[in-house]
């Protein structure tokens, strides 16, 4: 998972669940793609933001602290899109109130959903159901939508959120009906906490959207991570004993989560927000989690039953519709 889920979710993401919008849009910055290179980026979305599961699960288990890591990853990542924000001379926040606009975006698409969701799979949640909550994000997107921000939602995009949602309980579901509910990883804080994060990538999306439209997405980027660096840093001071074991396994998680997540996955998740509906991109976290299964399968031979191939084709169908314009 990725800065969502995440977002959306949000999340949508990563960094973030979590978003941008489709607002003002200038000739230089935003050209149209062409239609296929429009589709491969979606593609390469889901495939780069499904692995933040990945990542996370990997960081809980070298035993590394998860606030403290993503403190890491917020500073990092910062640093750098600063640094490149000042070289190619973007535009910057020229009032306190946008600086505190990037600031709130940034804790609710970073600090709050990426620290919940990660706090959760550290203190046992399985990441396979962290994944199926921040799917509810479609959902709650869907409903916001038109009464927050007066977007049209169709009969078709409706019956494809639903479609979709289905889809992911018929791939998520077999592997967790089972569950012991009185198990730390089903407990009510665990999934409470997921579901806090699920919400604050939704919001989170809705409030850039509102409030960051005219930003330079390159600028407020930064500004965002100095929000969610700030939330989270005395946060992790306060709970954790800030320990990031210094192995290869740590330093190659950091690096993937800051180049490749937090800048890479972040980056093409705000231009097809601001390119796109809010609601419609949002549906693309339905294919999240079944690709991160596929992804356990590959990784930690993880069986896929015939119904949860299944489930990824209606999940699949489901995001065609949702997405139709």
């Amino acid at each position: 998972m990725t800065d969502l889920p995440a977002s959306a979710a949000a999340a949508v993401q990563a960094c973030p669940i979590l978003a941008a919008s489709r607002g003002r849009a200038t000739a230089t910055f935003q050209p149209k793609a062409p239609a296929l290179l429009e589709r491969l980026s979606l593609a390469l979305f889901v495939l780069i933001w499904s692995t933040g599961w990945i990542v996370a699960k990997s960081v809980a288990e070298a035993q590394a602290d998860p606030l403290t890591f993503l403190v890491l990853r917020y500073l990092s990542a910062g640093l750098l899109i600063a640094g490149f924000a000042w070289i190619v001379g973007a535009s910057w926040p020229s009032t306190p109130r946008q600086w505190m606009h990037g600031l709130v975006s940034g804790v609710l698409l970073h600090a709050i959903y990426l620290g919940g969701v990660w706090w959760v799979i550290d203190a046992g949640l399985p990441a396979g159901i962290s994944a199926l909550i921040a799917a509810l994000q479609p959902l709650l997107t869907a409903f916001l939508a038109r009464p927050l921000l007066g977007e049209r939602i169709t009969l078709t995009n409706a019956i494809g959120v639903a479609t979709g949602f289905a889809g992911v309980l018929i791939v998520l579901g077999p592997k967790y009906m089972h569950l012991n509910p009185g198990s730390a990883s089903s407990s009510f804080m665990l999934v409470a906490i997921n579901v806090a994060a699920m919400f604050a990538v939704t919001f989170g999306t809705f409030y850039q959207k509102r409030f960051v439209a005219q930003s330079d997405l390159r600028s407020i980027t930064a500004v965002q991570y100095l929000g969610a660096f700030v939330v989270t840093l005395p946060v992790a001071a306060l709970l954790e004993p800030m320990h990031i074991p210094p192995t290869l396994e740590t330093l190659y998680a950091l690096l993937w989560s800051v180049l490749v997540l937090s800048i890479g996955a972040i980056s093409l998740m705000l231009v097809m927000i601001r390119r796109g509906a809010v609601s419609k991109v949002a549906s693309l976290i339905y294919l999240i989690p079944p690709t991160a299964a596929v992804q356990a399968w590959l990784m930690f031979g993880e069986v896929l039953t015939p119904m949860q191939i299944l489930g990824m084709a209606i999940t699949a169908l489901g995001v065609f519709l949702a997405t139709r314009r």
